[in-house]
């Protein structure tokens, strides 16, 4: 929309559809999303208005609700439905406070998507080989594209707690400060776009898939979590003496009931399982533990008042409104159903069969057909459209014939 447009305040629609198509363009059958497939309005956030640093030509970009006609948020609007996961809280006189942590990988362009990516070539003339976990040179080849991006992370407004190299080749950790959820839903989205399009000026490519290499860790969004009283900001996890309170224990049973439901919401694409099948602290279940980053729900070490429950099963590759919106949703109906967790788990240990998680996409996509819950807090309209979207792409990963196929089978009598 040209300048003159937006500020007279022309409105903006879309058509309904569009919020569920799937990643390669086409759209599930009209009766996901109404017959008539009419019209939703764009109304921008006006605290969500930037200009981009990174563009010559200036631009800025609103980031939107999509509202229904009628006024209403649209069930299909991801970040609608954050903010009525936040809303429910809000009716209990409670704020849920989150951070995100997200890994990404920096690799040189990739025009042949039948190889394998490649760590760009750095000022030493030579590619990383990997095993720069922490390495406070590991990243001396792209610091130009890291200025860049730290003046654009300033220009936006996006504050970063800390940035690192994490363990896989040319792989990269923000960790952004916690706050409001739907400010840092905001905040993960807008980093993630901004780091594509700086890695493009720069000759690079930012990968946030899964698992975008073999034989490496993945990447994840892991969300952190608490709960606070609206009014005094008191961490609802901890009592007056710094021990954890029931709240606390609900909302991590809440968690564990709705983990296998909600996987397919954590872990969107084929890829994503490739991610929890070779677990480099990656676990694909709903374990809780102390600070043990083989349980797929982990209490960091803190203080009382920064006690908070990480949740590790989603990837980099999740969608971050509805990602953390159903995290929330899942802690919320622990504390208002009671739900009492299983008992923590400490060590090297077996993860029973009723904390295992689906570990394909079909699978996880089946657990959320079946799911009561997920139809209950997020609609049964959201539900199946979700469904209808993700099983196309699905299908249409199942068309094509793996190399590995061709060249493992193709030989067999």
């Amino acid at each position: 929309m040209t300048a003159e447009g937006f500020l007279e305040g022309r409105r903006l629609q879309l058509a309904r559809g569009v919020l569920l198509q799937c990643i390669m363009g086409g759209y599930p059958p009209a009766r996901f999303y109404g017959s008539d497939d009419g019209d939703l309005a764009l109304i921008a956030d006006p605290a969500q208005i930037h200009r981009l640093p990174w563009s010559q030509q200036p631009r800025a970009l609103a980031i939107c609700d999509a509202d229904e006609l009628t006024g209403e948020s649209s069930n299909l609007s991801t970040r609608g439905q954050l903010k009525a996961v936040i809303a429910r809280y809000a009716a209990l006189g409670l704020a849920p406070v989150v951070a995100t942590e997200l890994e990404f990988f920096v690799f040189a362009p990739n025009t042949d998507p039948s190889q394998p990516f490649q760590p760009p070539v750095g000022l030493d003339g030579r590619r990383e080989d990997g095993h720069s976990a922490f390495s406070i040179s590991s990243n001396n080849g792209l610091r130009p594209f890291f200025s860049e991006v730290y003046e654009c992370m300033a220009a936006l407004d996006l504050p970063r707690d800390t940035f690192m190299h994490e363990m896989g080749v040319s792989q990269f950790e923000i960790n952004l400060l916690h706050g409001d959820p739907l400010l840092l839903a905001d905040q993960t989205f807008l980093f993630k776009h901004m780091l594509k399009e700086v890695a493009l000026k720069h000759g690079l490519t930012v990968v946030c898939m899964a698992k975008p290499l073999a034989h490496t860790p993945g990447s994840s969004m892991h969300i952190h979590q608490s709960i606070v009283e609206i009014g005094s900001g008191r961490n609802v996890f901890s009592d007056a003496n710094g021990e954890p309170t029931a709240t606390f224990r609900h909302f991590i049973g809440g968690q564990q009931a709705g983990m296998a439901d909600f996987t397919a919401l954590f872990a969107p694409n084929v890829n994503s399982y490739q991610r929890l099948c070779h677990p480099f602290a990656s676990p694909n279940n709903a374990c809780w533990s102390h600070d043990n980053r083989a349980a797929g729900l982990r209490i960091p070490a803190s203080s009382p008042a920064a006690r908070r429950v990480e949740n590790r099963l989603p990837g980099a590759d999740a969608n971050p409104y509805l990602a953390i919106a159903a995290s929330l949703a899942a802690g919320l109906y622990g504390i208002e159903h009671k739900l009492e967790p299983s008992e923590a788990i400490q060590g090297v240990f077996e993860v029973p069969d009723n904390l295992s998680l689906p570990c394909t996409l079909h699978a996880a996509l089946e657990r959320l057909k079946r799911s009561q819950l997920a139809k209950e807090l997020f609609g049964k309209e959201f539900i199946e459209g979700y469904i209808a979207s993700k099983s196309m792409e699905l299908t249409s990963f199942f068309d094509e014939i793996t190399p590995w196929e061709r060249r493992v089978l193709a030989a067999q009598a």
